[in-house]
């Protein structure tokens, strides 16, 4: 009779491995998760583009001091800390918008001395790409030639 073998005597393989092509993300995810959690890229960019982000009212009353947890800390002066309380709601989702995600969920104040932020420079006075000249006229051409220059200029 030949020898039954049960699945304890058979000797385990070793696990196959994938020679596949991987995508770099899930090589290098786990290098920069740690280094993400402590800044992340959005947060970063809210920090940096303050003046554009919040625009030259906004930026010339107040600078951000913090990114945590939701919470968004900005340094004003005490009476433009009650002011901007009252508006929190349309200042949070402002930023929100023009961050592309809803990562500011709260404001919190400090005062400090007024802040002289530097203003941020318009759109109008940096140097505008050419208006392709192959748009159709009216309220289409112009809407195309200005997101035309809108990404031209990002890139």
């Amino acid at each position: 009779m030949a020898r039954e073998t049960r699945k304890q005597d058979v000797p385990l393989a070793p696990p196959a491995r994938n020679h596949a092509v991987r995508g770099i993300a899930g090589l290098i995810a786990p290098v920069l998760r740690p280094a993400f959690r402590k800044r992340a890229p959005a947060a970063a960019n809210l920090l940096a583009d303050w003046g554009m982000l919040a625009g030259p009212d906004l930026a010339a009353r107040a600078a951000p001091v913090k990114f945590a947890g939701g919470t968004l800390t900005l340094a004003c002066t005490g009476p433009v800390a009650m002011e901007l309380q009252y508006t929190a709601p349309a200042i949070i989702s402002r930023l929100n918008l023009a961050l592309g995600n809803n990562m500011i969920e709260r404001l919190r104040f400090v005062q400090q001395a007024p802040v002289n932020a530097p203003a941020p420079v318009p759109l109008q006075h940096q140097n505008k790409p050419e208006r392709p000249k192959n748009l159709p006229d009216g309220e289409l051409g112009e809407a195309l030639a200005q997101l035309y220059q809108g990404i031209a200029m990002k890139g």
